[in-house]
């Protein structure tokens, strides 16, 4: 993890909300994380990412359950470790994440999963068995580690197109999105996480020595980098999503927008490895997939709105982002409703 990749400190008041009892428990436990308890109380306080995956391991340590106590079935310490070397033993991707699903479902009471395949794409859906959903925290914390995990197995991250949740909206939402994915819906008929199902066949191929590496370090490693939302290119996505796309400046507009020269602005974007076409095109990705769940806007719409000269363009390029087309990803999406 990059030493800036920073946490809201609303994700450690989550963590602490159902392991530790009293606020007497919650500052000795920031305490011994290296965290201040005085942040708890800041409501724009962030910590960096390696403190946050301290607590993480001290609150394990100290309930013996890797789940922060969100299950009636504690998650055992040196779960993680098990379920991780025997995904490593199947031959796919799919085979690997099918036993991570399995692991979790018997280990957890209120989380049974599992993956579904649809041609190009491909789900993870809980099942889950009370009528009351869970909060938030607890379904990003159960994919934080499934999504991580088939990341390592993968060895690449794994794009997720869309994570609907059964429960209401949170009041702070922002790290979510940028851990998962923008296009985050929430009170949908069940939980389910939708990603591209192309890389479900590769193989996999870790060594014992490549975990030893990977449990050394978790969960850091599957803490997904968290950008700086004060960075250069987190403005001006932003500023894109504010502005038909119709209307979007070319790289000299946008440089005169932000008092700076074309090639300074290049330079700034290439130091946090991105590019203004590869935000532009992520913002278009973001929005089609988020219009793509409203019935009433047709594909032409979509691809007016995207800025598109036509529809089939804006079908090449969805297939490009999320290789699916967008009929087949509406109607994944809109078939439970």
């Amino acid at each position: 993890m990059l030493s800036k990749d920073t946490i809201s400190i609303h994700l450690v008041r989550e963590a602490l909300l159902q392991s530790c009892a009293t606020p007497a428990a919650m500052r000795e436990v920031l305490h011994k994380a290296g965290i201040d308890p005085a942040l708890a109380d800041q409501a724009e306080g962030r910590v960096p990412a390696h403190l946050y995956a301290r607590l993480w391991r001290l609150l394990a340590r100290r309930l013996d359950d890797e789940f922060f106590g969100m299950d009636p079935r504690k998650l055992r310490s040196g779960s993680l470790a098990f379920m991780c070397r025997s995904a490593m033993a199947q031959p796919t991707l799919a085979q690997g994440l099918e036993l991570v699903l399995g692991f979790l479902s018997l280990m957890l009471e209120r989380l049974p999963a599992t993956l579904v395949r649809q041609q190009s794409l491909a789900e993870i859906v809980l099942h889950e068995p009370q009528e009351t959903p869970s909060r938030a925290f607890t379904y990003f914390a159960y994919w934080m580690i499934v999504h991580g995990v088939a990341c390592w197995l993968a060895g690449r991250r794994i794009p997720i197109l869309t994570i609907e949740l059964r429960c209401a909206a949170p009041a702070y939402c922002e790290d979510y999105a940028v851990m998962f994915s923008d296009n985050l819906r929430f009170e949908r008929p069940r939980t389910r996480m939708i990603f591209a199902a192309d890389g479900l066949d590769a193989p996999i191929k870790r060594t014992e020595q490549e975990l030893q590496r990977f449990l050394a370090q978790a969960p850091a490693n599957i803490l997904v980098k968290y950008r700086d939302p004060q960075s250069l290119a987190s403005q001006i996505k932003q500023n894109l999503r504010c502005v038909q796309a119709a209307q979007w400046p070319d790289t000299e507009g946008l440089a005169q927008t932000l008092c700076m020269s074309a090639s300074t602005l290049r330079r700034r974007l290439a130091e946090e490895g991105q590019t203004y076409q590869g935000l532009k095109d992520g913002v278009r990705k973001e929005l089609a997939i988020g219009w793509l769940a409203e019935p009433q806007l047709s594909f032409a719409d979509i691809a007016l709105n995207l800025g598109f000269a036509d529809t089939s363009s804006f079908y090449k390029a969805f297939r490009k982002w999320t290789g699916s087309n967008p009929g087949h990803y509406r109607s994944l999406i809109l078939g439970v409703n």
